[in-house]
């Protein structure tokens, strides 16, 4: 368990980082000012990951109805909820790391960086449902659910 060393330091070097940058910026613009800007940022996050949370689902959705597989944007997605979480934390570094994971340009850097080393990896099962389904194993043969559905003007499926 080699990540438990590194979770350790995080969780001990990031509040003592968060105290010092409070003080700093206390110092130079005052108690309620910092307060201020801390609970600005966490309310400018939260319009930020709304906007952005919304585009990410849609570029999803069209990249889903056009049979690809959207995993930069699964990706993208994750970093949109942990920049989510970091700003609503009080604080000036957890902001400055939350805005970078909100923000696209930095957002799709990074998706494409952990692409790249291999830390999410993408497969695709042509030629068929992944192995053993959406269910799981499907042992003594398959399941079949039937459905209707019908196309709106839109061309968006909808049930019956």
């Amino acid at each position: 368990m080699r990540s438990f060393p590194v979770l350790a330091l995080l969780f001990l070097a990031v509040p003592l980082l968060e105290i010092f940058l409070f003080i700093q910026v206390g110092g130079w613009i005052g108690a309620w000012p910092t307060i201020g800007l801390v609970v600005l940022t966490a309310i400018a996050g939260a319009f930020l990951l709304r906007w952005q949370g919304l585009a990410t689902l849609g570029r999803v959705r069209r990249s889903l109805d056009q049979g690809q597989i959207p995993a930069r944007d699964m990706l993208e997605g994750v970093f949109l909820v942990f920049g989510g979480a970091l700003l609503l934390t009080p604080g000036f570094f957890t902001d400055a790391v939350g805005f970078a994971c909100l923000l696209p340009p930095t957002r799709r850097l990074m998706a494409v960086w952990l692409m790249s080393k291999g830390v999410f990896i993408v497969r695709s099962s042509r030629g068929g449902p992944p192995p053993g389904g959406p269910a799981g194993p499907r042992p003594g043969g398959g399941r079949t659910i039937e459905g209707e559905y019908s196309k709106d003007e839109g061309g968006r499926m909808k049930d019956e």
